[in-house]
């Protein structure tokens, strides 16, 4: 199932793609999508209704796919290319940061650059989302925990990230830096989440090309590393990096503008598209 949730902010609804991609509302059957609906048999129960026979409804306004995130875990330099554009070495072990789950936004939300902004940067990510509790779980396992994937860009401000002091978050948890969706499509669509193609454009031109099959670690192998550190809830989200390509690793450099759009997309989990603009918190809480 595509899974989805759509209206103004704080009033979003839950729907669903039918196989024709029309969307079809949910609410006579979830008041939302919560952690609790991305459980094993919830979703079960979920893929047993006939779509066709709920109401079709416009798409309005996308909020994240699902409400109620309770960590929002990203891994940096997990493409052995990209760490090499950036200058870095290949870890010997995943590099785990966190952003706050204010960063989330719907997948078409303004990116809004935060004061005093010098070097904003794009990241197109496979993200992973738990759907059962997964504590010190074997790798052979792990994937049995993913309610599903989705699509995020990993914004980043290069100068927070790593010249002005402190951790990685910094520079990757301003609000708006973590676009999801459009959907959360569950795993049951998803036959190998190491075979998806990832690609993002910037005004247009393709500046992203690359394939899950590259990363340096794997999503079962990262579930499992993960949740020998922190446990992993449903509704938790793991954005696994990015491939080549992003603004830092450009000769010269090139950072984003007020006014720039992204386009970004994973092989069968929809596109998300962004307009950047500068300081304004009106459109931090559009």
């Amino acid at each position: 199932m595509k899974l989805l949730r759509h209206g103004p902010k704080g009033h979003e609804r839950p729907a669903a793609l039918d196989a024709q991609g029309r969307v079809r509302d949910l609410s006579s059957l979830l008041v939302d999508i919560t952690p609790a609906v991305l459980t094993p048999a919830s979703l079960q129960r979920l893929r047993g209704v006939d779509l066709a026979s709920l109401p079709e409804v416009p798409q309005e306004r996308l909020g994240v796919p699902w409400a109620g995130m309770g960590k929002f875990v990203c891994i940096g330099l997990n493409y052995a290319d990209h760490a090499a554009e950036a200058g870095m070495a290949i870890p010997a072990e995943p590099v785990v940061f966190m952003k706050p789950t204010s960063a989330a936004v719907g997948a078409e939300h303004p990116v809004v650059l935060p004061i005093d902004a010098t070097k904003g940067d794009w990241e197109v990510e496979l993200g992973v989302v738990i759907g059962s509790t997964a504590r010190c779980v074997d790798e052979a396992e792990a994937l049995a925990h993913v309610a599903g994937y989705c699509v995020v860009n990993d914004v980043s401000e290069r100068a927070l990230q790593l010249e002005r002091g402190g951790t990685w978050d910094k520079g990757k948890g301003c609000d708006t830096f973590g676009p999801v969706g459009p959907w959360l499509v569950t795993a049951d669509e998803i036959a190998d989440p190491q075979a998806l193609d990832l690609w993002l454009e910037l005004n247009g031109q393709r500046v992203q090309t690359g394939n899950t099959r590259t990363m340096v670690f794997g999503v079962a192998k990262l579930i499992a590393y993960l949740s020998r550190i922190m446990t992993l809830y449903p509704g938790d989200l793991i954005s696994t990096g990015t491939p080549p390509g992003v603004g830092m690793g450009m000769k010269p450099p090139r950072f984003l503008q007020p006014g720039d759009t992204m386009r970004l997309g994973v092989a069968g989990l929809g596109e998300q598209f962004q307009t950047v603009h500068a300081w304004n918190p009106e459109l931090v809480d559009a």
